[in-house]
């Protein structure tokens, strides 16, 4: 083990290469993550703002965050779209699941799109500054084909979304 803290680990390895050689690989292990894409009605979603350190810019995405120990991913997604955005859906549909980084990162993605959303108790993490928005689904698609909208996940499901419109 490299580093530890609670969000990630950093171990480095010692990988064989297909020829039998050996190389130093570096790996960042990060809970299981997942996202929310909040439906309003059929055609307007929800997304929160915040500014992101690691690219020094604002970013608009829909509820993410990491599954704790012991809970399920269905149920991280809750949590997620309450501490987020506010709301509890009646319905979450699984789209998918993804690796978020194919050569360096562990870390498993699951997607849902939530739907028949009333109000709920935002209890925000102390450490996350908010902004919550509604968007028409068009005007979301078009910040995603334009790359306004980078969040990977959020990029994810959206496009998903979009192929089952």
């Amino acid at each position: 083990m490299v580093y530890e803290n609670p969000w990630m680990r950093l171990r480095e390895d010692i990988a064989e290469l297909p020829d039998g050689r050996t190389t130093i690989y570096g790996v960042v292990q990060c809970k299981p993550a997942v996202g929310v894409l909040p439906f309003l009605d059929e055609d307007t979603i929800v997304l929160v703002g915040q500014y992101r350190y690691v690219f020094q810019e604002f970013s608009w995405e829909m509820p993410t965050g990491g599954v704790h120990p012991g809970e399920s991913v269905e149920a991280a997604g809750r949590r997620e779209l309450a501490e987020e955005a506010g709301y509890e859906a009646e319905r979450l549909v699984k789209v998918c699941e993804f690796h978020t980084s194919k050569s360096i990162m562990e870390e498993v993605a699951h997607i849902y799109l939530a739907e028949r959303l009333r109000p709920a108790p935002r209890e925000a993490d102390p450490t996350e500054f908010l902004e919550v928005r509604p968007f028409s689904f068009a005007e979301a698609l078009g910040m995603v084909e334009r790359s306004e909208i980078k969040d990977s996940m959020t990029v994810v499901a959206i496009l998903h979304a979009a192929r089952r419109r």
